[in-house]
């Protein structure tokens, strides 16, 4: 079978107001059911949760607390609303859905991360839909993902789906340099993402166009094709998944090991970094090369890091080139500095390079 993962943004399910909008949820639950009749496995990421519970009995006593608790409190109320919702609309078409809240710490450790792998395979396989959402309730702002756009990224990573679509209330990727026309297909050679990104964020949500582009490109490039699209267009994810011109596509890379995809989805919470000399950066941002980072390619070690543990890949001006499993603990790394005839310290295969 197929996979889809579908990340629907708050604006596409909510009024003006911040109320559900339950007609919205509706249309998009019976494309998402025919698409199950049709050979596709749905994972549903929504958002939805703080707008929902914004406005209820209760909520207006927050008006003084801080911003996470607020987040929280609103996360805790509009979670039983969301989830009922989608329960509802599903049920009418026979289908069964399952809640997954996620944070960061899921994705922090191999371990964690296959826990997490092996939930999803197996809600997938029992063909039940997961609806997963950020657990507000729990995280701190630095444990925050930077929108649902950056957790459905690493969850399509995560089941090496064959599509992601991202909906929001934007038609696809405008290009000024095109006369704002939408852009089809997203070429890196071709299109830069300064030159139609504006700064800023909708009233409902935490994302804008950047998030989208940088979950976009990041996934397309392990091998899951992306789609940035209006999710309040008619049949807007039979069309995707059809083939038919719509929004923006971001054309399927080579496809990523199952180590990859995980690193890629580690690179931020790394225990640590090593600095290489600009001779290992070269090698390493060779793309016609398959290359391991070898001591003697290192300059130094930062951080107190251990075998196992992810460590960040910084080139001689500080700039993160990556990221990978260190087969050494700092001790043993630095001891090795330098030095030739070494075993790797992160071997090509726990070696995952920034685009």
């Amino acid at each position: 079978m197929k996979r889809l993962v579908v990340k629907t943004g708050s604006q596409v399910l909510c009024d003006e107001s911040g109320a559900l909008a339950r007609p919205a949820l509706a249309r998009l639950a019976a494309q998402m059911s025919e698409l199950r009749s049709q050979g596709w496995e749905i994972l549903l990421v929504s958002s939805g949760a703080v707008a929902a519970g914004t406005g209820k009995p209760g909520t207006e006593r927050l008006q003084k607390a801080d911003p996470v608790t607020r987040r929280q409190v609103l996360a805790a109320t509009g979670q039983v609303t969301l989830m009922q919702t989608w329960q509802d609309l599903f049920q009418q078409h026979g289908l069964t859905v399952a809640q997954v809240l996620a944070s960061k710490s899921d994705f922090q450790t191999r371990h964690h991360y296959l826990n997490m792998r092996n939930c999803m395979e197996g809600i997938l396989a029992a063909g039940i839909v997961p609806i997963v959402n950020e657990n507000d309730v729990v995280s701190i702002t630095e444990l925050m993902f930077t929108d649902n756009d950056e957790l459905a990224g690493l969850l399509a990573g995560m089941v090496n789906a064959d599509l992601l679509c991202l909906l929001s209330t934007v038609a696809g990727v405008f290009d000024a340099g095109e006369g704002g026309k939408v852009i089809e297909t997203w070429d890196d050679e071709r299109h830069r993402i300064e030159d139609v990104v504006g700064s800023g964020t909708s009233r409902l949500g935490r994302g804008g166009m950047h998030s989208k582009l940088s979950a976009a490109r990041k996934v397309a490039a392990l091998g899951t094709a992306v789609v940035i699209a209006d999710g309040r267009a008619e049949d807007i994810l039979l069309h995707i998944t059809s083939g038919a011109s719509t929004g923006t596509r971001f054309p399927a890379g080579t496809v990523a090991s199952p180590a990859k995809r995980w690193l890629a989805s580690a690179d931020g919470h790394a225990a640590g970094a090593v600095r290489v000399n600009e001779g290992a950066a070269s090698v390493l941002c060779d793309r016609k090369r398959l290359s391991s980072l070898l001591p003697v390619g290192v300059d130094a070690c930062e951080g107190d890091f251990k075998r196992g543990d992810v460590i960040r890949i910084l080139g001689p001006g500080g700039q993160v080139l990556g990221c990978g499993r260190s087969q050494y603990d700092r001790e043993e790394a630095e001891r090795c500095i330098g030095q030739r005839d070494q075993k790797p310290i992160i071997h090509y295969d726990y070696l995952y390079l920034m685009e």
